[in-house]
């Protein structure tokens, strides 16, 4: 282990930070029961276990954002009070968001000095804070533009310049909150790489995530909640991912795949040479081709920022093409906005469950209506039947299992998953004939990942059309009847499913395009 006792940054190193017998209540339930939990300088502590099962919550507390209704917290033998995010920076805690806590409008840099002094005044120190920022980016290959806008950047590099404004504050220890829950593949490896230096370089670093092979890879030991508990705290090396999964679920996990045969009816969706602007400016989608037919999940394939998003979008009528026609069951919906969509039966399960899925601050039967609200079954004369959405919003959350304390709870409590879950109930409770389902299981744990699959096979045997997104390439080849591929807004190709190879998909993903008869070697 190294032996210096202080970071590269002159920051002293948290050699031993333990939380004993953490307990925490909210209204109806027990997020932590008498947990005790401690990570070292030097190691990667992985905190595991299904959304709902209280990790969030014991490292908000950790972070001064909740406090514990029982337990104590020490820092290197020393008992330590922390009531504010203010108590944990000045103790060189730093934690990175499952959800970033930047201000889009803002630069790098002006996010990262965003509530810091300056030594100035009334001056800032956007200068100095740049020039650290870009020292901070060397150090740690964090490949950072101080004077970039954060709307511009990409969800892994957002996620940079978190871990660039904790490090810049001087955190020593550094808990991450699902950190590759929104990471390609290829960012999740370049995290780790930079997880590794830290490391070496003698932070303390606790991961919380739910995907084991992630755990199995990149900690050297291991702590299990379940329901709120502890489950158990071993060495990564001494258990199997088997161990792990049934530490966190209790019992074991089938894994869901589609093995039925295709009953392909007609085409619902189709989109005829479409084209549109990104964000910035630039081509999102060129001349693309795609038809989705009823009784079929056609999966989309492709490296993050390929123009998965701008296709959802267009598709789901929340940006406009600016070329091309978009055919819905043969009628010309091209330019139609959302509320048009949602009367012709298309859900849309997007991307960011949490700024485009839902209202955040209203509540769980709020939201189970928010699409139909005003349809006769929900009001009368503008008046909201309230005994009816009741019993409705009662129905969902029984169906698709939500774990809320009551309807009345604010959306923004509830876990990832069960976030994801009310989403789902919303979208396909209307009966759908289309579903334009956008990276639906990204951050979700083992258990909900595979109610979702199971929801989106259900759809597929009632008949409904399927655009599937993801960038889980497993999971594009378990529930896909046919596959295409994007790659800088264009789709490459489109395979059957037993056509398509993981090295034929992933070489169309890098662009690349083998010719007929060619044998592909990656």
């Amino acid at each position: 282990m190294n032996e210096i006792k202080t970071l590269p940054s002159g920051q002293p190193r948290l050699e031993l930070t333990e939380m004993r017998r953490i307990t925490k209540r909210f209204p109806g339930v027990l997020a932590n029961d008498n947990v005790d939990f401690d990570v070292k300088s030097c190691e990667v502590h992985a905190l595991l276990g299904e959304n709902g099962a209280g990790k969030s919550t014991l490292m908000k507390i950790l972070y001064g954002m909740y406090h514990q209704d029982e337990g104590e917290i020490f820092i290197n033998g020393e008992q330590v009070k922390i009531t504010s995010p203010t108590d944990a920076i000045k103790l060189g805690i730093g934690m990175i968001h499952q959800h970033f806590m930047l201000v889009d409008t803002l630069t790098v840099a002006e996010n990262v000095a965003l509530g810091l002094r300056s030594s100035r005044p009334p001056l800032t120190d956007l200068d100095l804070v740049s020039k650290r920022i870009i020292e901070l980016a060397d150090t740690y290959g964090l490949k950072m533009d101080p004077d970039a806008y954060v709307w511009q950047l990409s969800v892994g590099q957002q996620q940079r310049v978190e871990i660039i404004k904790a490090l810049y504050r001087g955190a020593a220890l550094l808990v991450l909150d699902e950190p590759t829950a929104v990471l390609t593949p290829q960012e999740v490896d370049e995290l780790f790489v930079i997880m590794r230096q830290m490391v070496n370089d003698g932070y303390a670093l606790i991961f919380i995530s739910h995907k084991l092979h992630e755990v199995v890879d990149i900690s050297n030991r291991v702590t299990v909640l379940r329901n709120g508990k502890k489950i158990g705290t071993r060495p990564t090396s001494e258990v199997t991912k088997t161990i792990l999964a049934n530490w966190m679920v209790g019992h074991e996990i089938d894994f869901i795949t589609s093995t039925e045969a295709v009953q392909r009816g007609e085409v619902r969706y189709k989109l005829e040479c479409v084209s549109c602007d990104s964000d910035r400016g630039t081509q999102g989608l060129c001349d693309v081709d795609l038809e989705v037919y009823s009784g079929e999940i056609l999966g989309l394939a492709g490296v993050s920022g390929n123009g998965q998003r701008e296709l959802a979008e267009v598709m789901a009528g929340l940006r406009k093409p600016t070329s091309g026609k978009i055919y819905l069951e043969g009628e010309n919906v091209t330019g139609y906005d959302p509320e048009k969509l949602t009367k012709r039966m298309l859900s849309y399960i997007p991307e960011e469950r949490m700024r485009d899925g839902m209202i955040g601050d209203f509540s769980v039967t709020e939201n189970m209506i928010l699409r139909e609200h005003k349809q006769p079954k929900f009001s009368n004369n503008g008046l909201l039947k309230l005994k009816d959405i009741a019993d409705h919003t009662d129905r969902l959350i029984d169906q698709f299992q939500v774990k809320t304390p009551s309807q009345k709870t604010l959306a923004k409590s509830l876990s990832g998953g069960n976030i994801q879950k009310v989403v789902l109930a919303r979208e396909l409770s209307r009966q759908p004939r289309v579903i334009i389902a956008a990276q639906p299981t990204r951050g979700l744990d083992i258990g909900a990942a595979e109610y979702v699959r199971e929801q989106l096979l259900e759809q597929r045997k009632a008949g409904t059309a399927v655009l599937l997104i993801s960038e889980d390439l497993d999971e594009i080849f378990a529930l896909s009847d046919r596959i295409a591929v994007i790659y800088e807004g264009k789709i490459m190709e489109i395979l059957n499913r037993d056509q398509a190879t993981r090295e034929k998909v992933g070489l169309l993903m890098a662009g690349v395009k083998s010719e007929e008869g060619e044998e592909v070697v990656l």
